[in-house]
């Protein structure tokens, strides 16, 4: 019996760990290396208020005004009020954040008004965060177990209580194991590999967010996936994150044309928020015919680019692009996201004994969209916040609660006459959720995909390795992703509807899903 089981070893299961074994036994358990996640891979950096030219409140002011107003107030006011204190947390364990002389670099990118965002080795923010993570629980002794795939959260009277897991011994054979623990943890991170186009590792599965699910969990703004408006698109490729900082730091966007677009889109161009840049270069692309627009750094001075990203440089020169003198074809591709697990503010969900933080957690603060460089953050705001909650003795508080919410058949039906289908696929899966499911969605291709998910899910065999249960996660996510996208009659953030353009005041509010209830429930926002 441990105190803490841990699953998913990206900024927020990593910090919560090292947080947590001052306070009791901790077993993380993550299903492939210990520095593989999305953290890793994070470009821009972490936003805080660092500078005496900015606020917290500023920041909060920012993180709302990108929400599309479905952000919870007070989680925004926790996250941006703790920020300062978690980013000193970061350098006390020797995070090598990059400076100015003997102050902090703060970077500018879209929707901040201020220079916010922290950054390490240029555009590896992530990775060098990860190592250190990994390093201090290294050093802390904190129990880990790598290769190891959680394919259930054990559940008794209600309460999580230990989850059943698979790990390779080294052979054909394929172990399960039960192990019990106090506060089970769900750090699992996103589910950007349900998509074609996509600038998540192949870890990015949703998995966290099934075992959820199933364990009856309440599952929360999940319609809102963030796609990343600047990937790098070469045929035979996969996509390539372009960090947003290489905006900030006054790229532009051109269309095939050479034509810099976005001025005509928003007033801050190509600093608008992520969705409205998303959607603008869809556009583009399909007035168009192309597969692609451009991202133009030819115009700053070329060794400050190259110092300042010079991840992206190595992997352009490596796709023979210079970019410094090169147009760079881009793309949006899955990032990041928005909804997922619902928690309260102390990351507890409604199974007692069930916590979330980071990509896999809805905790409020992003809304329809997230703002930039607040996703790490999250990790470690909410991270900290439920170890806190778990070394106090304090009555539990609820999580969000559904007071005004309505409940229907949350899946489609599937006919019985079937006839034969043919086993889905991970290539398929993908397909079709960018396709139906992706960037711009309508009511045919909503409805279509949930029909084609729910055969899919009727025809997978039981599930006997990891890839198994990946594929089957995929799915189910898939489905119910596509339930609240259809329900959701309006186009908000990272939700755009082509039959439903605009937001409409009256789907100022949630959609939450819960197998325990086999609904959908709708909740007005307050």
């Amino acid at each position: 019996m441990h105190d803490y089981i841990i699953i998913g070893s990206g900024i927020a299961g990593l910090f919560t760990a090292l947080l947590a074994s001052k306070h009791g036994t901790v077993l993380v358990l993550t299903k492939a290396a210990l520095e593989e996640s999305n953290t890793r891979y994070a470009q821009g950096g972490i936003a805080a208020a660092m500078s005496p030219a900015d606020s917290p409140r500023l920041h909060y002011e920012d993180t709302i005004a990108a929400g599309g107003g479905l952000c919870d107030e007070r989680a925004v006011e926790v996250l941006t009020r703790e920020a300062p204190g978690r980013i000193r947390d970061l350098l006390a364990l020797n995070v090598p954040f990059d400076r100015q002389g003997s102050e902090l670099a703060l970077g500018l990118e879209g929707a901040h008004r201020a220079r916010r965002v922290l950054h390490a080795g240029g555009d590896a923010t992530g990775f060098h965060i990860e190592q250190t993570l990994c390093r201090a629980l290294r050093d802390a002794g904190v129990e880990v177990i790598e290769g190891c795939f959680v394919t259930d959260i054990v559940t008794h009277e209600g309460r999580a209580v230990g989850v059943r897991a698979l790990s390779d011994e080294g052979s054909d054979v394929v172990e399960t194991h039960l192990m019990l623990g106090r506060h089970i943890v769900l750090a699992s991170g996103g589910a950007g590999q349900l998509f074609s186009h996509t600038t998540n590792p192949l870890v990015a599965t949703g998995d966290g967010l099934t075992l959820a699910y199933r364990a009856g969990a309440e599952l929360a703004d999940i319609e809102f996936y963030q796609f990343h408006p600047t990937a790098l698109a070469i045929p035979g490729l996969p996509s390539f994150l372009i960090s947003e900082a290489a905006r900030g730091e006054g790229a532009f966007l051109r269309n095939a044309g050479g034509d810099r677009f976005m001025l005509r889109v928003d007033p801050r161009g190509e600093l608008a928020p992520r969705d409205v840049v998303a959607q603008a270069i869809s556009t583009e692309m399909l007035r168009s015919g192309a597969t692609h627009v451009f991202l133009d750094l030819s115009h700053l001075p070329h060794e400050t680019v190259r110092s300042r990203f010079p991840t992206i440089d190595a992997y352009c020169r490596k796709a023979g692009l210079d970019m410094t003198v090169d147009l760079l074809p881009v793309a949006p591709a899955a990032h990041y996201l928005m909804g997922g697990v619902q928690t309260n503010l102390w990351g507890e969900t409604n199974v007692p004994g069930l916590y979330a933080c980071g990509e896999v957690a809805c905790t409020g603060v992003h809304g329809a969209n997230r703002l930039a460089s607040n996703s790490l953050l999250e990790g470690l705001v909410f991270g900290a916040r439920i170890v806190d909650r778990t070394t106090r003795e304090t009555k539990r508080e609820p999580a969000h609660a559904d007071a005004n919410a309505f409940r229907i058949s949350e899946t489609a039906t599937v006919s019985a006459d079937l006839g034969p289908v043919e086993k889905p696929s991970l290539a398929a899966l993908q397909k079709l959720m960018w396709n139906q499911v992706g960037l711009v969605r309508d009511e045919a291709g909503l409805s279509a995909a949930r029909t084609e998910l729910a055969v899919w899910q009727h025809a997978l065999p039981e599930p006997r390795s990891p890839v198994d249960h990946e594929l089957k996660n995929m799915i189910l996510i898939g489905n119910l992703m596509a339930t609240a996208a259809l329900e959701r009659r309006e186009s908000r953030g990272g939700h755009c509807r082509r039959d439903f353009p605009g937001a409409d005041s009256q789907w100022r509010r949630h959609i939450v899903l819960s197998k325990a209830a086999a609904a959908r429930c709708a909740k007005e926002f307050i």
